[in-house]
């Protein structure tokens, strides 16, 4: 019977982890199992209940002190990035158990660019015009688009995301406002934006773009009465959290029309069903959490992941301890 440890790595979706670096020393060292769909509960127990080590993609795979408290082999987890809101990294910590995390790579301008690939994909209808082609079409009554140049672009916290949102928006020729719970005057304009109260935001932006926490004072901040007052013409795009939008207020508002159109790349529950109705809601354009998803950031996890492992099984010290606040 083997004696090498069991490492479990759970959430590479997508496949990418063994093309973005090196396992072949680890191979020798440890039984390596990979698991690529996404896993709870009673399946997430049953795939990781004879493991030493676990490595997990972010935080797709929900860690609670129950389950940690059934994993009596447990020595050592890691997650790649540097935050993960599923873990319960005290039950962790009271068992005196490691915990890692890596580099999380470039992901604020991937969730830049992102978000601004959705502004304009919704702005210039590109689902429709490209539908529209396909079937054989040319242009129709809809192709004759508004711009972007002139009007209002509304920033939701304007951090290391927001601010870059701001700057290409500035760029195109957009007059930049700001709102977040702390925003000041001057930090607004230490990015050429003005800030504003949230009302005012919602009620006057063409493009109100979301790049805030999700924290108690954030969660579910967009609902029936917020989405209300926005413009009938407006974009209402969320490259964050979904916890910052009520989803179901979202589809009704949708509906009678404030805002005209919404893009969303993160959502309550994820994988998305695929029975879930977002994926087939009127004038909304969902793409699947895409903002993190580039091949420099998998590199650094999958990276991140083999170094990480190799200092465990050679008792050396990682790289980059997790030490929970």
């Amino acid at each position: 019977m083997s004696s090498l440890p069991n490492i479990v790595i759970l959430g590479d979706y997508e496949r990418a982890l063994r093309r973005f670096s090196n396992w072949e020393k680890l191979e020798k060292q440890a039984n390596l199992i990979f698991h690529h769909d996404p896993l709870r509960d009673e399946a997430l127990y049953e795939a990781v209940k004879d493991a030493d080590a676990i490595a997990i993609v972010r935080d797709r795979s929900p860690f609670n002190e129950a389950i940690i408290a059934r994993l009596p082999k447990l020595k050592f987890l890691m997650f790649t990035g540097e935050r993960n809101g599923t873990l319960e990294a005290s039950a962790l910590v009271a068992r005196n158990i490691p915990i890692a995390c890596s580099p999380g790579g470039p992901s604020k301008d991937t969730t830049a660019e992102l978000t601004w690939a959705l502004i304009l994909g919704a702005s210039k209808r590109l689902i429709e015009e490209n539908k529209l082609m396909a079937s054989g079409g040319w242009r129709d009554q809809l192709s004759v688009l508004p711009m972007l140049a002139g009007e209002r672009l509304g920033i939701m916290g304007l951090g290391a995301i927001g601010s870059r949102v701001a700057r290409v928006g500035a760029a195109f020729g957009m007059e930049v406002v700001a709102w977040s719970p702390r925003m000041t005057p001057e930090r607004a304009a230490a990015e050429n934006a003005k800030a504003v109260s949230l009302d005012e935001l919602l009620s006057t932006s063409k493009i109100v773009s979301m790049h805030l926490v999700a924290g108690p004072g954030t969660k579910g901040l967009i609902s029936a009465d917020q989405l209300s007052l926005m413009r009938p013409d407006s974009i209402l795009v969320n490259t964050s959290r979904s916890a910052l939008i009520n989803m179901s207020d979202l589809q009704i508002a949708l509906a009678a029309g404030r805002p005209g159109q919404a893009a969303i790349d993160v959502f309550d529950i994820e994988p998305l069903p695929a029975n879930d109705p977002l994926r087939n809601t009127p004038n909304l354009l969902v793409t699947p959490h895409l903002g993190f998803i580039a091949e420099p950031i998998f590199e650094a996890f999958a990276k991140g992941i083999t170094e990480t492992l190799e200092a465990w099984i050679e008792n050396k010290p990682v790289p980059h301890p997790y030490k929970p606040s």
